[in-house]
């Protein structure tokens, strides 16, 4: 039940967000569908390797605010330019990246933070 709720909150508030950025800003979203140019094999990668395969892959680098998210939080760099490139055509994809990107971060700094605590316990 809480992963319904979390994701009908977070698809209501990426809605909400994203029209007032369509009406308000000169932020331009993107028309084009995500699987004309890619294949689910580089989602997997995206959920697993982040880091890599943002290195590696075709998605548009640059700027300081990307290098930034690159370095602390990859998963929400991959949430923020796949709403602005594919919101207008793959709505549930964009979902599907911000959850991961919520659960991934925080399961990552979850299990970093449990391993050292253990590891800190077995040295006393």
């Amino acid at each position: 039940m809480k992963f319904f709720v979390r994701s009908l909150i977070t698809f209501l508030l990426l809605s909400v967000v994203a029209n007032y950025l369509l009406q308000h800003s000169q932020i331009d979203f993107g028309w084009t569908d995500y699987w004309t140019r890619h294949g689910s094999l580089l989602l997997v990668f995206l959920a697993l390797f982040p880091r890599l395969t943002l290195l590696l892959s075709s998605i548009p680098s640059g700027g300081w605010l990307w290098w930034l998210g690159w370095v602390f939080a990859p998963r929400f760099l991959i949430a923020v330019l796949a709403t602005i490139q594919y919101w207008q055509t793959n709505k549930i994809l964009v979902l599907c990246a911000w959850l991961i990107a919520w659960g991934g971060e925080s399961g990552e700094k979850y299990a970093l933070q449990h391993r050292v605590i253990r590891k800190s316990r077995l040295k006393r």
